[in-house]
């Protein structure tokens, strides 16, 4: 029986731009809709944002429901991580979305996103291996959740 994983950085960075992946992994569908999301996020009208933001939920829950099901439990004293893989894959698919959009504005903005969208990028890599490991929980946050900026 082969082990389940969670998708490379560069794959989901892939999948956040819109780029086919090579494989049909479930977190990388929900990731590109994710980026998909916050791209109309970034360009819709204030106070008119209540619909995306609740598919965002709706696929963050999609993405923690994945990693309960399918990846190894850690063990009980394994260090708990602060975020879900949901959660942290949202912050990505922003990053990533407000990285392309800064691509027509300063160098200096361009910069800056893209500094941020490497780190987290970096930490979601560090996620998955120590999720892999065993070394690493996650918070249990499957219930109904909103989320606000």
């Amino acid at each position: 029986m082969t082990a389940v994983h969670l998708p490379p950085k560069h794959l989901l960075l892939q999948a956040c731009r819109g780029l086919p992946p090579e494989d049909r992994h479930p977190v990388l569908h929900c990731a590109g809709l994710l980026a998909d999301l916050h791209e109309k996020r970034l360009t819709a009208e204030a106070g008119a944002t209540g619909l995306i933001d609740h598919e965002r939920a709706r696929m963050v829950l999609d993405i923690d429901r994945w990693v309960a099901m399918e990846l190894p439990k850690a063990d009980r004293d394994a260090q708990l991580h602060t975020e879900t893989v949901g959660t942290v894959i949202d912050r990505l698919a922003q990053f990533s979305a407000l990285a392309y959009l800064t691509l027509a504005y300063a160098d200096e903005a361009m910069h800056e996103a893209a500094t941020r969208l490497r780190e987290l990028a970096l930490a979601y890599e560090h996620l998955a291996n120590e999720l892999a490991a065993g070394r690493r929980r996650l918070p249990n946050l499957t219930g109904n959740r909103e989320y606000e900026y």
